[in-house]
């Protein structure tokens, strides 16, 4: 969800500014993925980079994550949307990783959308943690396959990545879901993130239906 500070600067504002419309893009973006009925939903909130933030902004970020989590949860639960949280639980302050697990436990039987909150997440520690559970549940060299391995991601039992949305123009992955996203396809957007809404998702979505997907065959 790139942009929001961005969007901040280019009014002259402060950038926890732009985090507070980037939350308002969040929910635009729940509802129409709810509408079009798509079964899974990933964003990028914080990765394990991040921490190296100014210390006032990452205070900030916290804060109103832990606000807008206790919000949401009405939201959830009137859509049978399930939470999921998406990455290392280690570091994470205790009041919002209570939250996390909270809204995990109260929305772990809904039958809609299951949203994916990517917040203290990096796909190479993931990839590390994966590989210290086949480990630690004594799997042998000749039982470590790729299903062995993906069981164990913090994303397991999900499926892989359909798309990749970029927005502000970024032309990276930045550490994001990189076993997962071996066949993904892109969309990449100019616009910021916190003027990313419902049309934009379902421009995306349009597009991504007119890929030919291949998966690496002819």
């Amino acid at each position: 969800m790139d942009g929001n500070g961005r969007w901040a600067a280019q009014r002259g504002w402060p950038r926890i500014k732009g985090h507070k419309a980037g939350v308002k893009a969040v929910e635009a973006v729940l509802e129409a993925a709810v509408a079009e009925g798509l079964g899974h939903l990933s964003l990028f909130a914080f990765s394990t980079e991040n921490w190296k933030r100014p210390g006032p902004e990452v205070a900030s970020l916290m804060a109103l994550l832990r606000m807008y989590l206790r919000m949401f949860r009405r939201r959830f639960l009137e859509k049978g949307i399930r939470f999921h949280h998406l990455g290392a639980s280690a570091g994470i302050p205790e009041g919002i990783l209570r939250d996390l697990k909270e809204l995990e436990a109260a929305t772990a039987s809904h039958p809609g959308l299951v949203f994916h909150l990517a917040l203290n997440y990096g796909s190479r520690l993931e990839l590390v943690e994966a590989a210290r559970r086949c480990v630690a549940d004594g799997l042998g060299a000749e039982a470590i396959t790729e299903e062995s391995l993906g069981a164990r991601l913090w994303t397991g039992g999900a499926p892989d990545v359909d798309l990749i949305i970029r927005t502000s123009g970024e032309l990276r992955l930045s550490n994001f879901m990189l076993w997962q996203s071996a066949y993904a396809e892109f969309y990449v957007t100019e616009t910021l993130w916190p003027d990313f809404g419902g049309a934009q998702l379902r421009g995306a979505l349009e597009a991504y239906h007119q890929r030919e997907r291949r998966f690496g065959g002819l």
